[in-house]
């Protein structure tokens, strides 16, 4: 027979366990473009992606740890979060 200690225990381990991750990466932008953009990354070794709507402003996050790279051609953008980026052309920017 177990004792309280240990199930309570156990049962602190498998709720911990059923958690789900909580990072994610947060950054505002402005989509200048007349279509939703959507662009993969790749964020501590996983694969994620994130999506801005046409001609909007807003926030956007990644699910996933910092940093995240996402590739455009030979170029990469590096987001840690709480940067500002604007999408123009289908190519996505971090400004000032």
């Amino acid at each position: 027979m177990r004792s309280k200690v240990g199930q309570s225990f156990s049962f602190v381990v498998a709720l911990l366990a059923a958690q789900p991750s909580l990072a994610a990466v947060n950054v505002d932008y402005r989509n200048f473009d007349s279509e939703d953009r959507e662009f993969a990354a790749t964020c501590s070794g996983s694969r994620a992606s994130i999506k801005f709507n046409r001609g909007t402003t807003g926030s956007a996050t990644l699910q996933g740890s910092a940093p995240c790279v996402i590739k455009q051609g030979s170029e990469e953008v590096i987001l840690n979060g709480g940067e500002d980026v604007e999408i123009k052309n289908g190519v996505i920017q971090i400004v000032d």
